[in-house]
């Protein structure tokens, strides 16, 4: 892929929040307890809040200005939790579902409204297969890493810089049904190129080309056809690898044979990770995993070290007592596992981001705008109504909507 077009400047490159116009801001948990990197210790945590009574069940809940035990809320989209005020919550604890709480980072949630500042219900009505979720990354001037990422696990969208990205469903409707782009841009693309261009070639290309920019990830559109087929080409590529192998149906490897491995067991519990670039070996508190190319070990989002931030998120010290205190007793095997996992989607990323950093330009917003595709209608910046069936509200309530 070449670099920028001279005739398109980058303030001419259509903003992602042009083309792909519905958006939703991050969620915020609010209490970091209701997510954890295993199901055993959210359950263990629910089982030990539901024991206890009045002020200290209140202590444990972490009261903040939009959520305590006496909130009265209605049932996220899709989930069947109580909607009791919490206070009185004797029952078991709710399925935890799968949730991207940071650039690849898979963890679990407790899916229940009450415990959640701000959920986005708007996101839980449509996530679930065939749905893919575009992050767009809080911009960080001079920061390496991708500007865009996508997962198939409804994602927190925090970056790990902590600036405010937005979330971008591919889809406006469940099923895989009436794409989240701007009216006529498909056909405008399949027009200019003479193929047909699907959401999903629209998203590979964007995973491959968009740039930072203060204003939003921008997105270079080429003019040859062969650039956007090269493009979209390296983009399913590098959406796959992010997805572990979803999009193929086969899990990412190394070239060559090569696979990262343990030579020495990760201890109970590991206070640090270091890297050997000689050896390309990981250091995990004395448990040594390689090899570890490293373009995983120096992979970044938004300027930080993956690897270094998912370590972090397993090993962060908790206050006493409270219900992030508890986890696991020792370092779990399938957290090693994942590590390796985590390794290798790392490694092929990083091998790849020269070629996905040399964005192509060509089109620019005015070409859109003289096609009727920019500017957008208000109304597919709005959710689709998607309802069909009747949504419980507070204390057992079906919700008017």
């Amino acid at each position: 892929m070449r670099g920028v077009t001279e005739d398109v400047r980058l303030g001419e490159l259509p903003l992602l929040d042009e083309l792909m116009p519905w958006s939703v801001a991050p969620l915020r948990f609010g209490r970091s307890w209701i997510v954890a990197p295993d199901v055993r210790t959210l359950r263990a945590r629910w089982g030990r809040l539901v024991a206890a009574e009045g002020a200290e069940r209140e202590a444990l809940f972490r009261p903040s200005r939009a959520r305590t035990p006496a909130s009265a809320v209605g049932a996220l989209p899709g989930q069947r939790t109580g909607t009791t005020r919490f206070a009185r919550e004797s029952g078991p604890c709710p399925d935890p579902v799968r949730v991207a709480s940071g650039p690849f980072d898979e963890q679990w949630l407790l899916p229940d409204h009450r415990l959640i500042d701000t959920a986005r219900p708007e996101l839980w009505r449509v996530a679930g297969e065939p749905q893919l979720f575009a992050v767009e990354q809080g911009y960080v001037p001079g920061a390496a890493g991708p500007a865009l990422l996508v997962t198939a696990a409804l994602p927190e969208g925090r970056s790990p810089a902590g600036r405010p990205g937005r979330i971008r469903p591919l889809f406006r409707r469940p099923g895989g049904r009436e794409p989240n782009l701007a009216p006529g841009l498909l056909d405008f693309l399949g027009k200019r190129y003479g193929r047909r261009v699907d959401a999903h070639d629209w998203l590979a290309w964007t995973v491959a080309a968009a740039l930072p920019s203060p204003a939003g990830c921008r997105v270079p559109l080429p003019e040859d056809p062969e650039v956007w087929a090269a493009g979209v080409a390296l983009g399913r590529e590098l959406a796959d690898v992010q997805l572990r192998g979803a999009l193929s149906g086969t899990r990412p490897r190394l070239p060559g044979g090569r696979r990262p491995y343990v030579r020495a067991a990760v201890p109970a519990r590991p206070t640090t990770m270091a890297y050997d670039s000689e050896g390309e070996v990981l250091d995990v508190g004395g448990g040594l995993i390689s090899p570890v190319p490293a373009e995983a070990w120096e992979y970044r989002v938004g300027g930080v070290r993956v690897l270094e931030q998912w370590f972090a998120h397993r090993t962060a010290p908790a206050e006493p007592g409270s219900l992030e205190a508890i986890g696991p007793s020792a370092w779990p095997q399938e957290w090693t596992s994942e590590l390796l996992d985590l390794v290798t989607v790392l490694a092929l990323l990083g091998a790849r981001e020269p070629e996905r950093a040399a964005a192509a330009g060509g089109i620019g917003r005015t070409d859109l705008e003289a096609a009727g595709v920019l500017p957008v209608p208000p109304a597919s910046r709005r959710p689709a109504s998607v309802l069909d069936h009747q949504e419980e509200g507070p204390e057992g309530q079906f919700m008017l909507l």
